[in-house]
């Protein structure tokens, strides 16, 4: 764990928390999704001014984001996921292996969450017949969370996910 300031673009975000490990171990159990967002979400919220709310709060929005990772990567190579803290604010990084398919997917869920009228989005994916899509996890978090997001290439075959929260109000 490092203490510094996080390695892609945080400028003064704090890095918190960070865990690494293969995407096939990552994949091999849903419950995985849950397990490390429960224990980020534990780590990271002793200091909060609620800090059960907090948890649950970031529980929920982190594990969102690692089911929409768990359900679409590339087959091989490292998964990273890290949390950094800039007062009131978390950014979680998610350093995810993609193929071109599965690159494309991030790029175009990101655009779509930044374009607007996400709100509106959401309701439609939700209330669609057939299944789910896949990005209704990310545009869950940018309607109920506020979660900003933004989409930068990692080293090798890997996107970095970032999505920016702020879950409780500043006394700043």
């Amino acid at each position: 764990m490092d203490l510094g300031a996080a390695s892609t673009g945080a400028g003064e975000y704090a890095e918190l928390l960070e865990f690494d490990m293969d995407m096939d171990g990552f994949a091999s159990n849903w419950a995985y999704c849950d397990r490390v967002s429960t224990y980020f979400a534990r780590m990271i919220s002793h200091n909060r001014s609620d800090s059960l709310l907090y948890s649950n709060l970031f529980s929920s929005a982190l594990n969102e984001l690692l089911e929409t990772v768990y359900r679409l990567h590339a087959p091989s190579g490292r998964f990273v996921c890290s949390v950094a803290r800039k007062a009131a604010s978390e950014r979680i990084v998610l350093t995810v292996p993609v193929d071109a398919r599965t690159a494309e997917f991030y790029r175009g869920a990101v655009r779509v969450l930044n374009e607007g009228d996400v709100a509106s989005r959401y309701h439609n994916a939700l209330f669609t017949d057939g299944p789910l899509q896949p990005n209704i996890g990310l545009l869950e978090l940018a309607v109920d969370y506020a979660a900003r997001f933004s989409i930068e290439p990692a080293d090798g075959n890997a996107i970095r996910l970032i999505a920016d929260l702020k879950l409780e109000e500043s006394d700043a």
